[in-house]
């Protein structure tokens, strides 16, 4: 029983790992003179967005950080990620 659920605990802190590095690269390349077709860019937008695109909601839903230059629902994103693999 216990090794099913490390394997379980370590499986998803692995995929909390990936995911971060694909939204600090997407980041980094939101930056760069980069066209938004690039498959690349594709690829990490596909992967990412569904997990940023909730949080956003929630943050349009409550009218915060409107007028902002910043996606803070990126950053929030990025912190509750932290926080559930602290948990693990």
């Amino acid at each position: 029983m216990y090794q099913l659920v490390y394997v379980v605990v370590s499986t998803v802190r692995i995929i909390i790992a990936v995911l971060q590095f694909l939204m600090l690269a997407r980041a980094i390349l939101s930056w760069l003179p980069i066209d938004d077709d690039n498959p690349i860019v594709t690829f990490l937008y596909a992967v990412t967005e569904p997990v940023i695109m909730p949080v956003r909601a929630v943050l349009d839903r409550l009218g915060l950080f409107e007028g902002m230059p910043i996606d803070m629902s990126f950053f929030i994103t990025f912190i509750l990620l932290s926080v559930l693999e602290m948990f693990l």
